[in-house]
């Protein structure tokens, strides 16, 4: 009898034990995004159109992409055209509460039919690793949905 109460005695500790155990925490996304990402991985209405290291790209400009989190709630954006022709915007970014989208606002100048708002919906992220669309199609890439697959370092 008493060596099923210490038993009993010892489970109920390691369980108790165990209980209280907890993971690392997850690092929250606001601060898995606060980096400066550039490109991997473009595609414009699913095609490829830049993939870092290769020998050719149907759209090489677009290793002049930056998406600057680093200094919340500021961004700076370089992107490009249809003809690989960068512009660099700056202004503000908000993550939603959802952790789902990232919205540039307050951008100067102003992207082409945007009223200075652009956002992305992201389709995940990791400590290296940003997938993001926009949520809008890009006048300044003939009206395609962008997908980028951003890295960092």
């Amino acid at each position: 009898m008493k060596k099923t109460h210490y038993a009993l005695l010892f489970s109920l500790t390691v369980l108790t034990l165990l209980a209280g155990c907890k993971g690392p925490a997850a690092t929250p996304v606001s601060e898995l995004i606060k980096k400066s990402w550039t490109p991997k991985i473009v595609t414009e209405n699913g095609t490829a159109k830049y993939t870092a290291g290769a020998t050719s790209n149907p759209t090489p400009g677009y290793s002049k992409f930056i998406l600057n989190l680093s200094s919340p709630p500021n961004v700076t954006w370089t992107t490009i055209d249809a003809s690989g022709t960068s512009y660099t915007f700056t202004g503000t970014y908000a993550l939603s509460s959802d952790n789902k989208t990232i919205t540039l606002s307050g951008l100067t100048p102003q992207p082409t039919g945007s009223n200075g708002t652009v956002s992305f919906t992201i389709d995940s992220v990791s400590d290296t690793e940003l997938k993001i669309t926009r949520t809008t199609a890009d006048p300044k890439t003939g009206g395609s949905t962008n997908s980028y697959t951003l890295k960092n370092p």
